[in-house]
């Protein structure tokens, strides 16, 4: 029996990808499965409350994504790849852009505007989810 697999630069840059996607998409997930509960329980302040703990993790973790998402394109040697893997990441691309703007557009107008709040944070996760899609797909065609 042998030793375990060798971690290479490529496992490194995978596993903080994929560990700082868990963060900004799973956390939102998470977040939108909880809201209605803290908001019952504690109002609005609460609801606030657990909104800026969790903005301390995901925009870090949004960070990284960015940071490991253009090692990635580093690392792939996208002008090698076939015109539907171009296609496929420019729309990911647009996605992630989305899911961010949608995130902050939130934060900045939720307090205000909370219908507008709610749908900017429905279009960021569900432009997240994509994003995710499309990642998982561009790794294995």
């Amino acid at each position: 029996m042998s030793g375990v697999l060798p971690v290479h630069e490529t496992t490194v840059r995978l596993f903080l990808h994929i560990v700082a996607a868990t963060v900004w998409v799973g956390g939102q997930v998470v977040l939108a499965a909880l809201v209605p509960a803290v908001r019952r329980a504690g109002g609005r302040e609460s609801t606030r409350a657990v909104a800026r703990r969790f903005q301390l993790v995901a925009w870090p973790a949004f960070a990284v994504l960015v940071a490991t998402g253009i090692w990635n394109l580093a690392a792939v040697h996208v002008g090698d790849q076939s015109d539907a893997y171009r296609t496929t990441l420019i729309v990911k691309l647009v996605l992630v852009a989305v899911s961010g703007a949608g995130a902050l557009g939130h934060i900045l107008l939720a307090r205000r505007r909370p219908a507008v709040g709610g749908m900017l944070a429905g279009l960021a996760l569900l432009a997240a989810l994509g994003a995710t899609l499309l990642g998982v797909l561009l790794t294995t065609g």
